[in-house]
């Protein structure tokens, strides 16, 4: 699987960032003659609601993801109890609570990183499956991830 290169724009990514709308002000606004009014090729490019939702393929392979990553974990922290009633019931040796605690508790942190893990881990090009673990589309969509955060932040200062 060749690496994707960094700049490539996902289908459902729009192409040009939309600018914010400006705050109403309490007065009307004074129109002058002079300005020109804009033609409809001068305007921003409109981008819909289905330009902009995540395909369904994409969607589902990120929800089977999550479930997977997600699930196993949290279902391993719901048989610690489980198990440790049965250990403790039997009388086959003595557990100490707060290890039943730390245990479980550590599969349902997992299961909670298991989330963000399915979706960034899934590929989010509508052709291309990706591998089984998804490392690969981990560290590429964490990428996307912080640039468009680093982009976001510079903006707003």
């Amino acid at each position: 699987m060749a690496p994707e290169p960094k700049n490539k724009r996902l289908p459902f990514e729009p192409s040009k960032k939309r600018q914010k709308p400006a705050k109403a002000s309490k007065q009307t606004p004074v129109v002058k003659k002079t300005q020109e009014v804009a033609t409809q090729s001068d305007r921003a490019p409109s981008v819909t609601r289905e330009q902009m939702a995540v395909p369904k393929v994409v969607s589902d392979r990120m929800a089977r993801r999550m479930a997977a990553f997600c699930g196993i974990p949290t279902a391993l922290g719901m048989s610690t109890f489980i198990v440790s009633y049965l250990i403790v019931s039997h009388g086959w040796f003595k557990l100490p609570n707060v290890a039943v605690l730390l245990v479980s508790m550590g599969f349902f942190g997992l299961g909670v990183l298991g989330l963000s893990y399915g979706v960034l881990s899934a590929s989010w090009d509508e052709e291309i499956v990706g591998s089984m673990l998804g490392w690969q589309e981990f560290t590429s969509n964490w990428g996307r991830m912080l640039s468009a955060w680093r982009s976001r932040r510079q903006k707003n200062v």
